[in-house]
């Protein structure tokens, strides 16, 4: 609250609690003066009590020493005796009666009769009430004269401090004019002589800044990793393309890196940079000779490249020269695939999302064709189909063939007690035999209605593995999706398999994304109970990343939560992710679920989750994943 507001407030309590003391002064002094005229009153009437006669002589007689407000007397033998004057109501506009709120009331029996009055209190206020009227007269006036003085020196005040404003709203222009020392009086005159010593340090200083926010803006628009330029900036140039007052074409073309998932979780996230790093460096040698170009990282694995002013066949060098470098580093790794890229054309005016629809279609067409493969579209129209087609028909093929391998990673239990299990990591192959990218092949999958199906092969291969291979011990994690899990078509049948293969399934932990199973409850609920009656176990992966409700806990119970791995990164520095997790731990073991860390790559990581005594951990420091079988 601003001086001015403060000090109206403090004088508008400081004359109220005046008025108050005042009224409250009067107040006594009017009961005072009622309850002497009351008494006077009540020895009166001792001196008449045996009164017979009519209630009009009665009236007369009393009215000689008193004024009444009502006056009633009502004879037990006569009626002709009755009289009444006046009324109990008090009159309109008595002011005076409504503020001190004294009654003069009386009740006598007589003989004959019942006399009831309430006495005039004008005579009792009339004093008091003047006084009163008075003085808060004269409080509302001495408020009024202050107020009015305050305001009169807060507008002299205002205008000092507005000549201030002004000169200093000047000062990053670097246009001063001579300060009028007048308007700077006492105590304002060190304000004057603060402001040039700040105009002449921001000049100094100003260059500076430029200099640095230039290194700053630099920081912002490029990524560290790729040294190309950021989402932001991206954001802009398709922004810019969209808008017809600029004569421009060219060509987007949209990379995808494919093993970068695999990587992290193989090698960490330190390998993953570098593979991202390189990937770059193969897309700035394809770019060579090919005019003007502008490359952005839009997302953590996936790039985009706008190439101006070249049509889609002059492009096609591009990837052509792309894919021989791709397929020269791939050499140099164990990878069977770097990455996919699609190509669409641009002109001025395409709207933003369309282009990029389309250039994420020519992707999803060029990962099904084989490793570092590209495709190129050259309108959107009947695209969708395109690639709808090629991953129905390549996903519908891999699940006939049961083209899968499985990988395993094993979690290690941070006491003897604890029974946890390894966690089998599904790759797919196309008909050529060549690796498909799991996530993307997942996520078509739900896209286009083919997770059960998928869901199925998995499950049936797994068991299928641990069948027909004794020497596989121990307890096996098998990913499958949530939408399947709440379809009650689909939970019927793991059921029935499982209970067939009771052995086998007794050594399976079902993995699914929490985010999904936060979508229905009711489902997951009874997707958990169905499992457990079929002797197997379910974890929630990816815990933590959503909202994240107790309710979750008391109906779903599923066996294992494991955490998201954004949580031991560098946890050892990040309290609140130690808050998190500790609070998370702390929950679970009050109904006996078991939390396991994912992503541990550094010893300081898993000292840290040993302390919070998470049950498990799983990442690249605790091992890395490998083939389950040679021949699968």
């Amino acid at each position: 609250m601003g001086l001015s507001k403060s000090f109206q407030l403090v004088l508008f309590i400081v004359f109220g609690l005046l008025i108050f003391r005042i009224f409250t002064v009067e107040n006594n002094e009017v009961q005072q003066q009622g309850e002497i005229a009351r008494v006077n009153y009540q020895q009166y009437v001792q001196t008449i009590d045996q009164w017979q006669g009519s209630g009009e002589a009665l009236y007369q007689l009393m009215s000689k020493d008193f004024s009444f407000q009502f006056f009633q007397y009502i004879d037990k033998t006569d009626n002709n005796n009755n009289f009444t004057h006046g009324s109990l109501l008090r009159p309109a506009g008595d002011f005076a009666s409504e503020i001190f709120n004294i009654e003069l009331g009386h009740v006598q029996n007589f003989p004959d009769g019942r006399l009831q009055v309430r006495l005039d209190t004008a005579s009792v206020l009339s004093a008091s009430f003047d006084d009163l009227q008075q003085t808060a007269t004269l409080l509302i006036i001495a408020y009024v004269s202050l107020m009015l003085l305050f305001a009169l020196l807060m507008q002299l005040h205002r205008r000092r401090i507005n000549y201030a404003a002004e000169y200093i709203s000047h000062i990053p222009d670097l246009s001063f004019l001579a300060i009028e020392k007048s308007r700077f009086p006492g105590v304002l005159r060190p304000l004057g002589n603060t402001l040039e010593i700040c105009r002449s340090q921001l000049k100094l200083n100003l260059d500076r800044v430029r200099k640095e926010n230039e290194q700053l803006t630099k920081a912002a628009y490029q990524d560290p990793v790729s040294g190309f330029s950021t989402r932001q900036r991206f954001t802009q140039h398709i922004e810019a393309i969209s808008k017809t007052d600029k004569q421009q074409y060219g060509v987007l073309i949209v990379v995808k890196a494919a093993e970068l998932a695999s990587i992290n979780q193989l090698h960490g996230r330190a390998a993953g940079d570098d593979y991202l790093a390189k990937l770059a460096t193969c897309i700035r040698k394809s770019l060579a000779n090919l005019g003007m170009s502008e490359c952005f990282r839009i997302s953590s694995g996936d790039f985009a490249i706008f190439i101006d002013s070249i049509s889609l066949k002059e492009g096609e060098r591009f990837l052509e020269h792309l894919k021989r470098h791709l397929d020269e580093y791939a050499q140099t790794t164990k990878s069977d695939s770097i990455a996919h890229a699609g190509m669409v054309p641009y002109q001025q005016g395409n709207e933003p999302l369309a282009l990029m629809a389309l250039a994420d279609t020519a992707v999803s067409v060029a990962q099904t064709m084989g490793p570092n493969r590209y495709y190129q579209l050259e309108k959107l129209s009947g695209s969708e189909q395109i690639s709808t087609e090629h991953w129905k028909i390549t996903i519908d093929d891999l699940i006939n063939r049961r083209s899968i391998k499985f990988y395993q990673q094993p979690i290690q239990p941070c006491n003897n007690a604890t029974e946890v299990y390894r966690e089998l990591l599904a790759r797919f192959y196309n008909v050529e035999g060549k690796h498909l990218p799991t996530t993307t092949v997942i996520a078509m999958a739900e896209r286009y209605g083919m997770s059960v199906e998928l869901d199925k092969m998995i499950v049936t291969q797994t068991i299928k593995v641990l069948s027909e291979n004794p020497s596989i011990s121990g307890h096996m994690g098998v990913n499958i999706s949530a939408s399947s899990a709440h379809q009650d078509g689909f939970t019927m049948w793991l059921k029935d398999i499982l209970t067939k293969n009771r052995g086998t399934a007794a050594r399976l932990v079902f993995e699914l994304n929490e985010s999904g199973m936060q979508t229905n409850l009711e489902s997951s609920h009874n997707f958990v109970n169905e499992i457990h009656k079929a002797g197997a176990k379910v974890a929630i992966e990816r815990f933590g990343l959503g909202f994240t409700s107790f309710k979750f806990f008391r109906e779903v119970r599923p066996d294992f939560i494991k955490l998201d791995s954004s949580y031991s990164d560098n946890i050892e520095q990040d309290n609140n992710n130690k808050f998190f997790v500790r609070m998370i731990v702390d929950i679970a073991k009050r109904i006996s679920i078991r939390v396991i860390a994912t992503g541990v790559e550094k010893q300081d990581e898993k000292l840290t989750l040993e302390k919070l005594l998470v049950d498990g951990m799983q990442g690249y420091y605790i091992a890395k994943p490998e083939l389950l079988l040679n021949k699968q």
